[in-house]
């Protein structure tokens, strides 16, 4: 096959195909209270959170600093894309429980 034909044929796939998979940390919530309760993750690098709602009643998976807000019903699991953060804490919370303790994102 010839170079500019290859180029083509590279350049029409969906990008999805040619990136590498993104990064993936589980995030279970069961009535307001997060496990793991911090997550660490490389700076630089955008990642995906699959948030499960293991608990009995809905929830929502929210973080002002990263503009990410997720509600999920009993029972079901979803997923975030997080964009590359700068080294640094990044707080989350259930909007349902805000009187439980937050968690945190930390990218070093």
């Amino acid at each position: 096959m010839h170079y500019p034909v290859l180029c083509l044929l590279l350049a029409a796939l969906p990008y999805g195909l040619l990136a590498a998979p993104l990064p993936k940390y589980e995030l279970n919530i069961r009535d307001g209270h997060f496990s793991p309760a911090s997550l660490q993750v490389a700076a630089g690098q955008r990642f995906k959170i699959i948030v499960n709602n293991i608990g009995k009643g809905p929830i929502e998976f929210e973080s002002t600093p990263l503009r990410v807000e997720k509600v999920l019903s009993p029972g079901v699991s979803s997923f975030v894309v997080i964009h590359p953060l700068k080294p640094g804490r990044y707080l989350f919370f259930d909007e349902f429980h805000p009187e439980l303790p937050q968690g945190v994102i930390e990218a070093r």
